[in-house]
Order: structure tokens, then sequence, then C-alpha cells
């Protein structure tokens, strides 16, 4: 244990503080977490936690999204320049002009979005449960799902027969996994699994064997007989998938599926945020309470 690691843990004990890492960071990040995860999973562990002290490696909205469910907890970023690129392409007065356009849509707002378009919303989803959320909304035909339309289409065509109005946003590291890339990949790696995020275009996705959250494909590659697999999503989970299954190999379907803001974390930046618990995280109550609605219906269905 290296004596950064070390400092970490004592300062981690004597704040009674507790670290939460998606599984696109840095390896070395990922290394010093209490717990590892996608936004499902983080946003669970973040209202489950007894800890005062939340540290959260990951992106702004992430952030945001603890300090939602933990009002009473403070929320830390170690880079408060993390932000993203998605949830910048929506503003709540965007979905509110929106939501007048379609005034019978009920709101499905996926949680790479801030926590004012969040308030706006009739119920949150991940990527990890985004085919469940829209399922249970039995008496809504008409869905207004925000703000990735990729994430979107691959929904649609889950839950056939409601009528979906999508928003033009995206993640550009995963438009950026070409399906020219895959086909390359399966030519080289004949014997190999693919594993696709949902946030891909619809081409690539066409090309998937599995079409998983970051989470969802942890589990898989444990469980599964392959051992060797193409994996299309941000280049940071190959770190957990390598170290967690040993035996197997793991492709990244583009080098260049990397998130530059999920990558400003350090771990030089997380000891900093333990010292000095700075660059909080606040979400104003009158928003926290409606953001906070939608989070936990979610939540409820998960």
């Amino acid at each position: 244990m290296s004596k950064l690691t070390e400092k970490i843990n004592q300062l981690k004990q004597k704040r009674n503080a507790v670290i939460l890492v998606h599984n696109y960071q840095r390896g070395e990040v990922q290394d010093i977490a209490d717990y590892t995860g996608d936004s499902l999973g983080l946003s669970m562990q973040a209202s489950r936690t007894k800890a005062d002290l939340i540290v959260f490696c990951g992106v702004h909205f992430m952030a945001e999204t603890a300090a939602i469910v933990n009002p009473r907890k403070a929320v830390v970023m170690p880079d408060p320049d993390a932000g993203c690129p998605m949830a910048d392409m929506i503003t709540a007065e965007q979905l509110i002009s929106e939501k007048k356009k379609f005034p019978k849509a009920t709101v499905v707002t996926y949680v790479n979005s801030t926590a004012a378009v969040k308030a706006e919303s009739d119920i949150c989803c991940t990527s990890a449960n985004a085919v469940e959320v829209v399922r249970s909304l039995k008496d809504s035909n008409e869905i207004l799902f925000v703000p990735d339309m990729y994430l979107g289409n691959y929904v649609s065509k889950q839950v056939p027969g409601k009528k979906f109005i999508f928003w033009n946003g995206y993640c550009p590291s995963h438009v950026a996994i070409l399906a020219d890339d895959i086909r390359r990949l399966k030519k080289e790696n004949p014997d190999a699994e693919v594993m696709v995020h949902p946030e891909c275009t619809p081409d690539v996705v066409a090309l998937a064997d599995k079409v998983l959250s970051t989470e969802g494909m942890v589990s898989h590659a444990a469980k599964s007989g392959a051992k060797k697999f193409i994996v299309g999503t941000e280049t940071g989970i190959l770190h957990r998938l390598s170290k967690e299954n040993p035996g197997k190999k793991f492709v990244a379907a583009s080098g260049k599926a990397v998130c530059p803001n999920m990558k400003l974390t350090t771990i030089e930046k997380v000891l900093w945020s333990l010292e000095e618990a700075k660059h909080k995280v606040e979400v104003p109550e009158p928003v926290r309470k409606k953001a906070e609605k939608a989070i936990k219906r979610m939540l409820a269905i998960s």
C-alpha cells in the first residue's frame, strides 16, 4: 500500500467519509474506492450511506444526484471542472418548453442530466434500468425521453407500443465508437463476445451480442463462458473488467472512447478532497425536492 493510499484511508476514517467511484474513472482512483459502479449503483449507494462525507469521483451530475438524496451530508468532488457534455445539452428552460409541446407525455430523464432538469421530470432512469422504468409506466402512451436520443432509441425498440419523443442529446465518447470499429475487431477476434453500451449509435448496437450498462458488463463478463470480449463503452471500464476477470481478455472497441472529464480526477485530488472537504456540491432546496421525487420514483422500481 502506498503512503498516499494510507493517508487517504486514515483521513477517511477520521472524517467518516466514503469514496464513491464511477467505472470510467482512472484505474488508480478505482483502486481506492469503497464502491465502484455505474450511475444506478452509485445512486443507490449514495442513498444508503451512513458516512458524513461523500467524496464523489465521477462527473458533476453524479455528485449532484448524491447531494439530492443526501441533503444532510456533505458531498464533495475532487475536481469541480469534471462536467458532462450530454448533461449540458439540455437546460431546465428547454425541457419546460418541450413539455408544453407534448402535454400528455411522461418525461423520462436519464440521470446524465442536471438537477434542474431532473426537477422538471416525472421519473429518472439509468442505462441499467431505462427499459424497466419505461415498462413500469403502464398508463403512459407517450414518452418524452431526454437528453440521450441513442439510449432513448434503444429503449423504444425494447418497449414497443409507446410513442417516443427524443431530445437531440448524446454522449461524445460513445458516438466515437463506430460500426466499422466493431466489424474490424470481430474479424480480428472471431471468438470474442461483443458488449456495447446503449448510449452507442444504433448501427453499433445492432452489431452487439449484449447491450449492457457498465455494471451489466461487469456482471456478464464474470458469468459468461467467453474468454475474450470487445467492449463498446468508455475505456475506463477495462481496468475493472480485467482486474475482476484475470483469465479473460478485454479489447476496447475504440481508443477514442475516452471521457476527458472522467479522467480529471486523480488520487492526489481525492486526498485533497478529504483534507479540505472543499468543492462541495449543493443543490437549492426547491430544486432538490422536486428532483428527489423523480430519483426516488426510479429507485423504488430498481
